[in-house]
């Protein structure tokens, strides 16, 4: 069955800004970490939070960290998004967990084809689970051993779930990355989801988070697909 990408937060650091904005404040403070947490403000910490941005004094941003379920994506995706070292993943495992009937993604470009071509897209689907239950039959049924050799005959649109744990500073460089529009659709529109997330439980830190050409010349040069003014609305509509 056809399913889609989402991804939902499902926890994050207490109060992710002020611990940010404590962190920072303990470098240049003789008072302890219990006195300093009483003297923040949420309109300092909101100002304090912005100027090290500005200043790229990011180090601090590694101490909130945010937790999101991936659901209905593909094993492409997975295989991208764990590009990014400075994340946990935790995957629904393809050996212990039987695939006999798995759903999958199916390309927007595909669907635009028509569907004849969707159609057909989906009884190749069809036809790879009939392989993948003939495999396990002939390996020992649904069993540890049989999966995890019956498996190698799923497509990467083969679909599964993570758990995905980032810090602040990783979050910040995988926007700038992967909400851009020269990453691959399924990650930009996870990406997407991800950041609007984030700014709703910290809206400064996220302030301008997103593909580089929102807060400076786009990195790509000749590459670039000139859309930054699409880019700054999508923006607008995430956060």
């Amino acid at each position: 069955m056809k399913v889609n990408g989402k991804a939902e937060l499902l926890r994050y650091t207490q109060n992710p800004e002020e611990t940010v904005a404590l962190a920072a404040k303990l470098c240049y403070s003789q008072d302890n970490p219990s006195e300093l947490s009483k003297k923040l403000s949420q309109s300092d910490t909101g100002k304090f939070i912005r100027m090290l941005k500005n200043m790229g004094h990011l180090s601090t941003f590694e101490h909130a960290s945010f937790t999101f379920a991936l659901t209905g994506v593909s094993r492409a995706l997975l295989a991208q998004i764990t590009r990014h070292r400075i994340a946990s993943f935790s995957v629904r495992s393809q050996r212990y967990v039987s695939e006999s009937a798995f759903n999958y993604i199916v390309p927007p470009a595909i669907e635009a084809l028509g569907e004849k071509e969707t159609a057909r897209f989906t009884q190749q689907m069809e036809t790879m689970a009939e392989w993948y239950a003939e495999w396990q039959q002939l390996l020992g049924g649904k069993s540890e051993s049989a999966n995890e050799d019956a498996r190698f005959v799923l497509p990467n649109a083969c679909e599964t779930n993570l758990l995905l744990t980032m810090n602040a500073r990783e979050l910040l460089h995988f926007f700038n990355l992967r909400c851009c529009t020269r990453a691959q659709w399924e990650i930009r529109a996870i990406a997407w989801q991800m950041l609007g997330a984030v700014a709703k439980v910290a809206p400064n830190m996220f302030l301008d988070a997103g593909p580089a050409c929102l807060s400076a010349k786009c990195p790509e040069g000749q590459k670039s697909c000139g859309k930054q003014a699409e880019m700054k609305q999508l923006k607008k509509e995430h956060a």
